[in-house]
């Protein structure tokens, strides 16, 4: 079992800047991919931003050069920087983590911190 706990959402207005932080309860060695995902009222949950175990990441279209996924193994926490917030990017954002299983992927979820960017 893995908990993960999201912080470092809040308000901020348009052109801003905010650093969430996703800290696992244990070794995230052996998670990977780890990401970002947000859901805002109304829509589906939607992907952000992944990194590998090796640190390769991926970016939705609509954040790229805005923001930047990190990951810091020593201290089990993967970031999210971001910078250049619009209005659009208000959402419930949401870390996760896959650890492969004999029996297949698994995911993890944290709980969930608020973003709000106002306009």
């Amino acid at each position: 079992q893995v908990q993960l706990v999201e912080s470092g959402g809040g308000l901020v207005q348009a052109g801003g800047s905010l650093k969430l932080s996703c800290a696992a309860s244990r070794s995230i060695l052996r998670l990977n991919p780890m990401g970002w995902y947000r859901q805002a009222p109304g829509h589906e949950r939607e992907l952000v931003a992944t990194i590998s175990s090796g640190g390769s990441t991926n970016y939705a279209d609509s954040v790229k050069g805005r923001f930047t996924i990190s990951r810091d193994n020593d201290k089990n926490t993967v970031y999210l920087q971001m910078r250049s917030l619009k209005p659009e990017d208000t959402a419930v954002y949401y870390c996760n983590a896959v650890i492969a299983l004999k029996t297949g992927p698994y995911d993890y979820w944290g709980q969930g911190t608020q973003v709000t960017v106002s306009s």
